[in-house]
């Protein structure tokens, strides 16, 4: 009989350890900590200061606006941690994070690592010789400005932790859900089955499970055309079998043009392994 899974492992560096520790205490991460499937370890960079004023920051070389996170304390806390690796940089010239590296990050609890670590920046950046010398890489949630990176790890770690083992209770959840196939989600619906008017779709309600299932994959097949169309464009388009399905269960406009590509398995289907290669390599949630 196999033993129990190890926790994945995941230490974070940051001049606000009360942020990042506040969010994942409570609700699904709280839960995934106390059931021992999440060792999350929390490092304070002031921690690792020298001065009486426990000093993370210096003026820019060359001048400029605002202040950069120096790099004493970054190498002296991880150094001194020594931290399961991959160790990301949440900064705005990484890989984008997205469900697949989710996926990926996800896995690392079953290797040699166990687990991966992240380093949140501050103020107007971080040393260029973290990036350089200490990181294994620099990783980014997104095309915008934040005051710092402890809100881009925290959604590092809640994508990443939904998909252990006994996290969210039923492992179909997570396989459902948006982004894991390639496709946004079908449209959920709960009681009542009327509300103001609004009906739920009758298919929903017939408890013919063959019909639901073919609706709700004609309905992410839609909603995901109408809505992301990007995404149909990185799986390569639908396939025939799914044209048809569309056809039948939520048919697109004529004017819509969605490539179709051949049903042979040698050809790939869409959403297929040609598609998991890596995100856009700029983004910026700059510092963090």
């Amino acid at each position: 009989m196999a033993g129990p899974l190890s926790p994945l492992r995941v230490e974070v560096f940051t001049i606000f350890p009360e942020l990042v520790e506040g969010f994942c205490s409570g609700a699904l991460l709280g839960r995934a900590r106390r059931d021992g499937v999440l060792d999350l370890r929390i490092h304070d960079l002031r921690e690792a200061t020298s001065d009486a004023r426990r000093s993370v920051d210096d003026s820019p070389f060359g001048g400029g606006a605002g202040m950069v996170l120096g790099p004493g304390p970054i190498f002296e806390s991880v150094e001194g941690a020594e931290p399961p690796r991959p160790l990301y940089l949440l900064g705005p010239r990484g890989r984008r994070f997205d469900q697949r590296m989710a996926e990926d990050l996800a896995g690392l609890g079953t290797t040699a690592t166990g687990g991966f670590s992240l380093v949140c920046g501050r103020y107007e950046g971080v040393d260029q010789r973290v990036a350089d010398h200490l990181v294994d890489g620099e990783l980014s949630i997104g095309d915008y400005v934040l005051a710092g990176g402890e809100a881009a790890a925290v959604v590092v770690i809640e994508a990443v932790s939904r998909l252990l083992p006994g996290v969210l209770g039923n492992e179909a959840s997570a396989e459902d859900e948006t982004f894991t196939s390639g496709l946004l989600e079908y449209p959920q619906y709960t009681r009542p089955a009327v509300f103001r008017g609004w009906d739920v779709p009758e298919v929903l309600r017939s408890g013919d499970h063959g019909r639901i299932e073919r609706w709700r994959r004609a309905m992410a097949l839609r909603r995901t055309i109408d809505e992301r169309p990007d995404l149909i464009a990185a799986r390569g388009g639908i396939s025939e079998e799914e044209r048809n399905l569309l056809a039948v269960e939520a048919p697109i406009s004529a004017s819509v043009d969605v490539p179709v590509v051949s049903d042979d398995p040698a050809a790939g289907p869409p959403g297929g392994p040609g598609d998991r290669e890596a995100g856009p390599t700029t983004g910026a949630e700059s510092p963090g």
